[in-house]
């Protein structure tokens, strides 16, 4: 992958201290691209754009960037992949300088305009392009969120990047924590966009563009354009169905089979990150029957055994015959990571499967430089639990009064520990194994307290996603304003609340959340990865499905198991689903008792006057003593506090 950099001065200034103020902000994410480095100042002084590469296609000079086009009218910055770029040079001339996508992109702007060609790219990107004839800036990004791009001004200056990062490294920085952005990563454990935890920066939302002239640098008048939007897509494949089952499978297989394929293309070594569940299986199954060699696949195992699936990764691949390696982690190597977050994040992010995610990235990277992932694949075809689970839930909850739903929520939170692990055992004794439940008790005690906040489906669904749902009750200061995420209705998915409940992820969940976690965390090591279930076309085919094809009997991805069906075993797979997780609960109670607790002490809490003590000395008190398990809300604080820290 590829870092990029840049900024917009307000006031006239020299050749060197624009080159030089390029550098060191491009610095700062010299792991987005460790082979190339380019800086390019505008004659007029009016732009600089840096860039560092990871050479993937075209490893030769002719890949260096900033690029401009053959006429001299474009010059870009490309952080990304175009897998259909080779298709698109057929509509154009020739005379190439080598054969990288970052040439096409550059030709086919050329000939097509901006709009027209981001609406032909099949990839994921993140575009800075200036247009010398009409000195426009257009920062672009693609359309599921995969590559990040930040914009905003520091002081008046124009400034845009990969990474939070380097826009730090402006001379002139000085962006004050944004208040609304904290409340939010309180409630989501991400900071969603557009926001960014900075004032006056911002990250450019999936699907959008937007177009900077000098004069709208200043007066800071920018508003995005969609190229691309998902309701939209929904509402055309509503239109469009695909109602035959048979059709369906045969439809799906083939464009995942051909995402897979476009996105083998490589100049470098490449694997795929392998855990053993649906997803990671059936890319890999597709690789193998794409490949005369045997697919490099990685995984990573604990030694805590309840959060290790390396066995079941094992078993896919002596199946499959993949080259695949495993990396057992110490603890200690995994808290070793800790201290890295703040500087890989740049901003305060808690979910705590980024822990193992930067794990199994460097242990790839050791081997390749490309892994293709099965992200995505919950959200495009229905896999996470609350989407089979919460209408059933809220069809028994919503005859009660909210009064007394609020009451039960209260009296299951105050349920000692010890029922809940006997409930548990009893419940997974008598129902079937694939319906057992992991972490019952903290599920259930989740859910429990959202009750006190519920009244709809749609609040509902907002509580399962959030650990601080009234970020008010330890934020300073706190207005009800900060609070602005919108989960957008689309009136096709009314009926069916678990579809409603994808489209929200798509949106919101996907992009700042699992894109920014597995992007930051390969980043770091130099790796780039890609995500097939994400091309745009498969997403738009796959919401031409019916219902059933992806939630039924309460089970996801449906089609998805038919398909893997053919080159997997079921007994390979069935098992409840587990997240790619860690047991921070305990350790918080172990060996990062005294790290945590410096973190959270009463002088440093109350000196940085962001966050009221006592709630947090309560929940921390609690879980210490394992009355309560807050391991998700203690580490949203703890993430946010050691970012501070870092700054």
């Amino acid at each position: 992958m590829c870092g990029l950099a840049g900024y917009i001065p307000l006031k006239r200034t020299s050749y060197q201290d624009m080159y030089s103020n390029g550098s060191k902000m491009i610095e700062a994410i010299r792991s987005r691209g460790p082979d190339d480095k380019g800086i390019w100042v505008e004659d007029n002084l009016t732009l600089v754009m840096s860039f560092r590469r990871l050479a993937i296609l075209d490893l030769s000079q002719a890949g260096h960037q900033p690029m401009k086009s053959s006429s001299g009218r474009y010059r870009v910055c490309f952080n990304g992949e175009i897998y259909n770029h080779l298709e698109l040079r057929k509509n154009l001339q020739g005379g190439w300088r080598g054969h990288s996508d970052t040439e096409t992109i550059l030709e086919f702007i050329e000939k097509y305009g901006i709009e027209h060609a981001l609406k032909s790219f099949v990839g994921m990107f993140a575009l800075a392009i200036w247009d010398e004839k009409e000195s426009i800036l257009t920062l672009a990004r693609d359309r599921m969120g995969e590559k990040p791009l930040y914009y905003g001004w520091v002081q008046k200056d124009f400034v845009f990047a990969s990474e939070l990062k380097a826009i730090k490294k402006h001379p002139d920085f000085n962006n004050k924590i944004s208040k609304p952005a904290l409340s939010n990563y309180l409630k989501f454990n991400y900071v969603p966009a557009p926001q960014s935890i900075y004032k006056n920066i911002f990250k450019l939302e999936p699907g959008t563009y937007i177009n900077i002239s000098l004069e709208s640098a200043n007066s800071k008048d920018i508003k995005s354009k969609k190229y691309w939007d998902l309701s939209s897509v929904i509402n055309d494949g509503f239109k469009n169905p695909i109602n035959d089952p048979k059709h369906a499978v045969t439809e799906i297989k083939s464009s995942l089979s051909s995402a897979i394929k476009s996105q083998m293309i490589s100049d470098v070594p490449l694997g795929a990150f392998l855990s053993g569940g649906i997803d990671s299986s059936l890319i890999t199954a597709l690789m193998q029957e794409h490949s005369s060699n045997k697919i490099k696949t990685f995984t990573i195992g604990f030694e805590e055994t309840s959060f290790d699936e390396s066995v079941y990764a094992k078993r896919v691949a002596n199946y499959l015959g993949t080259n695949h390696t495993e990396y057992f982690v110490t603890s200690k190597e995994t808290l070793d990571v800790i201290p890295k977050i703040p500087h890989i994040y740049d901003e305060p992010f808690a979910d705590s499967s980024q822990i193992p995610t930067h794990l199994v990235c460097k242990q790839a990277k050791e081997n390749v430089t490309v892994a293709l992932s099965g992200d995505g694949g919950d959200e495009v075809f229905g896999g996470y639990n609350r989407y089979f689970w919460s209408s059933r839930i809220w069809s028994n909850l919503k005859w009660i009064p909210y009064p007394l739903r609020k009451i039960i929520g209260s009296s299951v939170i105050s349920t000692p520990k010890s029922l809940f692990q006997n409930i548990e055992n009893f419940y997974n004794l008598i129902i079937p194994k694939k319906y057992s439940v992991n972490q019952f008790e903290d599920k259930l005690k989740k859910l429990s307290e959202r009750l006190k906040y519920v009244k709809t489906e749609g609040d509902l669904y907002e509580s399962l996603v959030t650990q601080w749902y009234d970020p008010s009750l330890i934020l300073k200061d706190f207005d009800e304003d900060f609070v602005d995420v919108n989960f957008p209705i689309n009136e096709n998915l009314i009926s069916h609340p678990p579809s409603q409940m994808m489209y929200w992820d798509t949106l919101t969940y996907l992009p700042d959340d699992i894109l920014c976690k597995v992007d930051r965390a390969a980043m770091s090591v130099s790796l780039e990865t890609r995500a097939p279930f994400l091309d745009h076309r498969l997403v738009e085919l796959a919401w031409r499905l019916p219902h059933s094809l992806k939630i039924n009997n309460y089970q996801g991805k449906i089609i998805l198991r038919d398909i893997l069906d053919e080159y997997v075993p079921k007994n390979l797979i069935e098992r409840p689903k587990a997240g790619f997780g860690i047991p921070v609960g305990e350790w918080l109670r172990g060996p990062l008792k005294s790290w945590a607790s410096d973190l959270l002490c009463e002088d440093k809490i109350i000196k940085q006057g962001i966050f009221h003590f006592e709630p947090i000395q309560k929940i921390w008190d609690e879980h210490l003593t394992k009355s309560h398990d807050h391991t998700h809300k203690i580490w949203s604080i703890l993430m946010f506090q050691s970012w501070l820290e870092a700054q």
